[in-house]
């Protein structure tokens, strides 16, 4: 049984946007697909934040959804924290248009992803690359600029 999410990013300006989740079976990986627009035209970190709490804007979403207790890396990196899902690229109409094929992201078990928050940021992630602390723990990804809690879809 296919297993739906989907997540309404909102921010303090003009960024928006809709993130689908979709998932066959357990032991299939997790597809997203989606749009943000608002966005300046090129790359931006996307991640999965580890609380599905937003009282005090993006920033109380928490950290990246990192339960393995790993360094920050790219969505193609096999140590990563599960919730490192790289860049999106908004093109010079301010919109990113998302299609994600995500082996490490589930919607179901102990390390489901449904309830947390789903974060845009300011600037392109380093995918941990950067040479400095932050870049392990944040790809140097600067302000979030929208976010939105994942919940269960139709």
């Amino acid at each position: 049984m296919a297993l739906k999410a989907v997540c309404v990013l909102k921010g303090a300006g003009d960024v928006t946007g809709t993130v689908y989740f979709a998932q066959e079976s357990v032991s299939d990986p997790v597809k997203l697909s989606g749009q943000i627009s608002g966005l300046a035209p090129g790359e931006h970190g996307f991640h999965v934040h580890a609380f599905g709490d937003n009282t005090n804007g993006c920033i109380s979403a928490g950290p990246h959804f990192n339960p393995h207790n790993k360094n920050h890396a790219g969505p193609s990196d096999a140590e990563r924290h599960v919730g490192d899902l790289g860049n999106v690229t908004a093109g010079a109409d301010t919109i990113a248009n998302i299609e994600i094929t995500d082996n490490m992201l589930t919607l179901t078990g102990p390390l489901s992803i449904i309830g947390r928050t789903m974060v845009i940021h300011e600037k392109v992630d380093d995918l941990g690359k950067g040479g400095n602390d932050e870049s392990l723990k944040t790809g140097n990804a600067g302000a979030r600029l929208a976010c939105g809690v994942i919940g269960i879809a139709q």
